[in-house]
């Protein structure tokens, strides 16, 4: 309450449109109040659902107690997406989020490991009710995808999704194995938050290649065409990102650019961290090299974060988008 009122005296004050950074605070001084009305809201639902506990402490009454189930069922969810948000402070939690997942080494299986990774984040982003806009999509002939890019747009979409930053590992029987063996496959999550405009990255030209190529996805017949499709590769780290679902080669090289910038952005993050790690004796594999999270299929049910030992049987559940509980789990752990 205290925040927003001082940011209301900046904003009421003469001088304060022709000053720099004005657009920030006013958009934060939005986003506080949003937040601000959202816990008057959920302090309120509180005092209604006291009051019918009462009420039924009194007399047991069929369509009161229904009443109270409904309403107190959504109000335990509502609160466990605000436990989340609580637990978000990083620069850029609020900000939204470009998620890529990369097939790793296993053919068929972890190509197909990739797109059940890419439908469970369309699923989660659906729940959510976040926007998604496809950037580039890799898939293959025989099945599954080697890659695909999304950008995530949403409240706090990047400070969700940073926990699912890592390799991903999936135990089943192969419907690719003729013979019905198990199969381990491996797919890589990388998600790096979608920078402002104003945030500076030192990118030197001469340190990248661009190539432009035909689009091999949906996109109508101008797509296809032309060699709209365009892969910039960053050559003193390798990073390689791509674009071609915008309409002309223009648009895909300006939104690849935007990818890069924000992948280098978050490789530096890492390397802040790995170096925080490394001081305080702290070892970690490479992220490619050690998966956070098992999804086990056969011989037993089960999904499990090693980070966190947050972990449910509810697989089905869990590959359909139910990943508040591993969201809300490596956020505390995080903290």
């Amino acid at each position: 309450m205290k925040d927003c009122e001082e940011l209301r005296k900046k904003v009421s004050a003469p001088d304060f449109w022709t000053s720099e950074g004005a657009q920030k605070v006013s958009a934060e001084l939005s986003r506080r109040e949003a937040s601000l009305a959202r816990w008057e809201k959920i302090e309120h639902e509180y005092a209604d659902l006291a009051t019918l506990a009462e009420l039924l402490g009194e007399d047991d009454d069929a369509e009161l107690t229904r009443e109270f189930d409904e309403r107190s069922a959504a109000f335990r969810s509502e609160i466990k997406e605000d436990q989340m948000a609580l637990l978000l402070s990083g620069p850029y939690d609020a900000s939204n989020a470009i998620l890529s997942v990369h097939a790793g080494s296993g053919g068929l299986d972890s190509q197909d490991w990739a797109s059940m990774l890419y439908r469970m984040y369309l699923r989660w982003c659906e729940e959510k009710r976040f926007k998604t806009k496809l950037l580039d999509y890799q898939a293959d002939e025989e099945a599954g995808i080697k890659s695909a890019t999304i950008l995530v747009q949403g409240e706090m979409a990047y400070g969700y999704l940073r926990s699912e930053i890592g390799v991903h590992r999936l135990v089943r029987i192969s419907p690719f194995d003729t013979a019905k063996r198990r199969h381990t496959s491996f797919s890589a999550v990388v998600v790096s938050p979608e920078l402002p405009d104003d945030v500076e990255v030192d990118i030197n030209p001469e340190d990248l290649k661009i190539d432009t190529y035909r689009s091999s996805g949906a996109g109508g017949q101008h797509v296809n065409m032309t060699d709209s499709a365009v892969r910039i590769t960053h050559l003193p780290t390798g990073i390689v990102v791509s674009c071609q679902n915008e309409r002309s080669q223009h648009m895909n090289k300006t939104s690849a650019m935007a990818v890069l910038k924000s992948k280098l952005y978050q490789r530096e993050l890492d390397e802040r961290q790995a170096e925080m790690n490394s001081l305080a004796g702290e070892k970690k594999e490479n992220a490619w090299g050690s998966q956070i999270r098992s999804y086990v299929l056969q011989p037993y049910t089960m999904v499990k974060d090693h980070r966190t030992g947050e972990e449910t049987g509810n697989v089905a559940g869990v590959l359909d988008g139910d990943l508040d509980a591993f969201i809300l789990a490596y956020l505390r752990w995080a903290r």
